[in-house]
């Protein structure tokens, strides 16, 4: 996979270099913008175990 991907980037290897980083970045950036906001309201867990009895 990373090999294809690798093989479809554009440019010397710096330019591929510099996309490859540009690119995790927006990930990142999605991840925690989106899609751990949502998990952390649609998958609540308030079971509390320490002191339980």
């Amino acid at each position: 996979m990373y090999r294809a991907l690798w093989r479809i980037l554009p440019g010397p290897v710096a330019v591929r270099v510099v996309i490859l980083l540009v690119l995790v970045a927006a990930v990142l950036v999605a991840l925690d913008l989106w899609v751990f906001p949502w998990m952390a309201v649609t998958f609540v867990d308030d079971r509390g175990t320490v002191g339980a009895s």
